[in-house]
């Protein structure tokens, strides 16, 4: 995700990750539970987010051995 060549998969998970991210720190540090503060606790929309967010991780964590095929000209997954 550092290239300016991202696709828009890469920038939407980026994102994800960083709402996820940013959540659980407000949670940790004031007990603010963000995306239930702005959607409703456990709403339909709120849980939508939740699985967005851990997909988002999931596909973040996957990243780390396997490259985006946005990504393949400059793959260099053994650094």
């Amino acid at each position: 995700m550092t290239s300016e060549k991202s696709c828009v998969i890469c920038k939407v998970v980026g994102v994800l990750v960083g709402v996820g991210a940013l959540n659980w720190g407000l949670l940790a540090l004031f007990n603010v539970d963000l995306v239930a503060k702005l959607l409703g606790p456990m709403t339909g929309p709120a849980k939508l987010v939740y699985i967005l967010i851990g997909v988002a991780g999931a596909l973040k964590l996957l990243s780390l051995v396997k490259c985006c095929p946005c990504q393949s000209k400059g793959c260099d997954t053994k650094k």
